[in-house]
C-alpha cells in the first residue's frame, strides 16, 4: 500500500462527477456516481454482482457504446481534461487502459503476441519493444516461460497475467482492472494482487479496480467505494472500511453480534432506511 502520500494529499488523476448511465435508452444503471482516483494510488470499487462496478469502469474507458450504453448526466475528467467524449483509442494514448472482466486474451495468438498487441499505439522500434517486453516479464516471469504458448491453452491465472501485461505494454498511467480475482484459485489471486501493488509502487501506475472479493481488495487498496444498485453507498480509507461493522457483516461475512443471514439483515436495514 502507498504510504508516502495519502489519497487526500495526492493530486487527483481521475474525477468521476455525478454520472448517470442508461442502457438501450431506458435502463438506468448508474444513478449519480461520483469518485476520485488520486495519482499513484489504488482505489477499489466494491459491491455485489450487478451493483454497477463494470458499468462505471466502462463509462471511464468509453466502452459503453459497444453495450448500447451512454453517459447521460455528469462528467469524467482525467488530469483536468474532460474525457467522456473521447474514443477508447484516444484514452489509451493518454495513458488510460482497461483490463476487461474475463481477461479476453486472443486465444489463437501466443502469449507474447498478445503482449505485443498492447504496444500497438506506441510505434516502438525493435530495441524499445524488446525492452517493453522484458519489463513485463520482470513482473510476470511465468509469462516468459509461456511466451510461445497459445494464450487459449494457458491457465486462467496466466491469461489474467497476460491481460494485465498487455495493458502494461501500452505504458499506462492508470489501469482500470475489472474483477481480477474472478474464477481464480486463492493463491493465484494473491499473486495477481501482489503484482498490482508492485506496479503501483515501482511504476507509479494508478489503479481503479472493480472487485467482488472485498476482503482482498481492501487489503491492497488505499481507498474504497461501495456501490449498491448503481449508487455509492459508502466510501473511505481502505483500513477504515475493513473495520466498519456494516462492511464486515455485508461483505466480509463477519458479525460482532448474533449471527444472521445476509438476506435478512440486508432486508431489515434497507427497509429501515426506506421507512425513515
Amino acid at each position: 500500500m502507498n504510504t508516502t502520500v495519502t489519497p487526500q494529499e495526492a493530486p487527483v488523476l481521475l474525477n468521476v462527477n455525478g454520472i448517470e448511465v442508461i442502457y438501450n435508452h431506458v435502463i438506468l444503471v448508474l444513478k449519480g456516481v461520483s469518485l476520485t482516483v488520486p495519482e499513484g494510488h489504488i482505489v477499489a470499487l466494491l459491491g455485489a454482482n450487478g451493483a454497477g462496478k463494470t458499468t462505471t469502469l466502462r463509462a471511464v474507458s468509453n466502452l459503453l457504446k459497444a453495450e448500447r450504453g451512454d453517459v447521460t448526466k455528469g462528467s469524467i475528467d482525467y488530469r483536468g481534461e474532460r474525457i467522456d467524449r473521447l474514443t477508447p483509442a484516444d484514452l489509451v494514448k493518454r495513458g488510460v487502459v482497461q483490463v476487461m472482466e474475463g481477461r479476453h486474451c486472443f486465444a489463437h495468438l501466443t502469449v507474447e503476441e498478445n503482449l505485443l498487441t498492447g504496444a500497438y499505439t506506441r510505434n516502438l522500434g525493435r530495441a524499445d519493444m524488446h525492452a517493453a517486453l522484458e519489463r513485463v516479464y520482470q513482473y510476470f516471469p511465468r509469462l516468459k516461460q509461456r511466451r510461445g504458448s497459445q494464450a487459449g491453452y494457458t491457465s486462467g491465472g496466466e491469461q489474467q497475467m497476460t491481460a494485465i501485461g498487455r495493458a502494461l505494454m501500452a505504458n499506462p498511467n492508470m489501469i482500470l482492472l475489472d474483477e481480477p480475482s474472478m474464477g481464480l484459485a486463492p493463491q493465484i489471486v494473491e499473486e495477481i494482487f501482489e503484482i498490482v501493488r508492485d506496479l503501483n509502487q515501482r511504476e507509479k501506475v494508478s489503479f481503479l479496480l472493480a472487485e467482488q472479493n472485498t476482503n482482498i481488495a481492501l487489503r491492497y487498496a488505499d481507498y474504497g467505494y461501495i456501490l449498491e444498485n448503481g449508487r455509492v453507498m459508502m466510501d473511505g480509507e481502505a483500513r477504515e472500511l475493513a473495520e466498519n461493522e456494516d462492511v464486515k457483516e455485508f461483505y466480509l461475512g463477519v458479525s460482532s453480534g448474533e449471527r444472521k443471514s445476509f438476506r435478512d439483515t440486508k432486508f431489515y436495514r434497507r427497509r429501515k432506511r426506506w421507512l425513515a
